[in-house]
């Protein structure tokens, strides 16, 4: 088969695989586990990690093979860091955010209140200093990380009542993932940290006022639009809120280079095909969810604007005691600045004439 037939016939699996075919032959068969932090019904972001595992187990001829575990099959929705740190799975797929507990820089690691969008924090991963700083960080905890998909900017979620100013926050039982909740929580209001699939069920027995997850795609699945009508945006707290794989770094290091580079490979695939997902899906779901009686509001500026205004101080606030944060929000920080110089003149300009433009 010539070089042409094999890039029409096969996806991009099939063509690494049938270069590196020779090596995979020479190579031990190696079987991990991954542990998800989201629900299978939830097939974009769950998805990532499927691809993942498929497309190591294509590059390897089968002798490469990953195993997928939805929540709680083999350790809860929010114990990935600890069960991929003591070495319990090989592999986890989770949001970084979730785990601010144990430090706040992993929060970066996801998405900060106004942040970089997802462009702009792939680059720093990527062609920056962002995959550098936080590989130095999680060898702390035993693990190598990889980007693991972008879910692009979110909406603000859903709320029984309209959000008219900062003071509508006060007392406000909010469902809200990771680091954020630290800056709602400075306006009044009483984040909930609520893992994807239990959320609908928060909300509908009223024992939370209002909830975000990501955006239409997924939140249609869920059935917010069922108990709450009110659909805000944007989700300044998540501007391109980026996942991760999180490998053990005993068994990382185990691996021979042709597998570790299988293991780059596929995460960098995953993580480009999750956002592409997203993107593709999420206006056709934004229709449904309007015909259905989801009433969409952008929220005020004056919110905006305090929520801002408290984010920066909570930043300058941290960086006085956290060194870890100080370091790798020191370079995040500074790459933001310049990425909104040139995205202002690039995207920016040229989005806001198109979304202005009658198609």
């Amino acid at each position: 088969m010539d070089r042409r037939s094999v890039i029409k016939n096969a996806g991009l699996a099939g063509i690494l695989a049938a270069g590196v075919a020779p090596a995979v032959q020479a190579q031990a068969t190696v079987r991990w586990r991954l542990t998800s932090s989201f629900p299978k019904s939830l097939d974009t972001i769950h998805g990532a990690a499927d691809v993942f595992a498929k497309t190591i187990g294509d590059m390897s001829g089968g002798k490469f093979q990953v195993t997928v575990h939805a929540p709680g099959e083999l350790v809860p929705a929010l114990g990935v860091v600890d069960a991929v740190q003591q070495g319990t799975v090989e592999a986890g797929h989770t949001a970084p955010y979730y785990y601010f507990g144990k430090d706040e820089t992993f929060a970066i690691g996801t998405a900060i209140p106004f942040g970089l969008n997802s462009r702009s924090l792939t680059a720093w991963y990527y062609d920056g200093n962002g995959l550098k700083l936080f590989r130095e960080f999680y060898d702390k905890y035993n693990i190598v990380n990889f980007p693991g998909g972008n879910t692009g900017a979110q909406m603000g979620g859903w709320f029984r009542k309209e959000i008219k100013s900062p003071a509508d926050f006060k007392g406000l039982k909010f469902r809200m993932g990771g680091f954020a909740g630290t800056i709602l929580s400075k306006m009044g209001a009483v984040p909930q940290n609520i893992p994807g699939g239990e959320i609908y069920q928060a909300l509908e027995k009223g024992t939370i006022d209002a909830c975000e997850w990501i955006g239409p795609y997924d939140d249609e699945k869920l059935g917010f639009q069922k108990v709450a009508k009110n659909y805000y945006y944007p989700g300044f707290w998540e501007g391109g809120a980026q996942l991760d794989f999180y490998i053990n770094k005993a068994a990382y290091n185990a691996l021979s280079a042709d597998y570790k580079a299988m293991v780059e490979a596929a995460a960098g695939f995953a993580h480009v095909e999750m956002q592409a997902r997203y993107d593709a899906r999420n206006p056709a779901a934004l229709k449904r969810l309007i015909a259905g009686g989801a009433k969409l509001q952008r929220f005020p500026k004056t919110v905006m604007d305090e929520a801002f205004k408290l984010s920066m101080q909570t930043y300058e606030d941290l960086s006085a005691k956290n060194p870890n944060w100080k370091k790798i929000y020191a370079d995040y920080s500074a790459f933001r600045k310049d990425q909104n110089l040139w995205m202002r003149l690039a995207d920016k300009a040229f989005d806001d004439y198109m979304q202005a433009a009658k198609l």
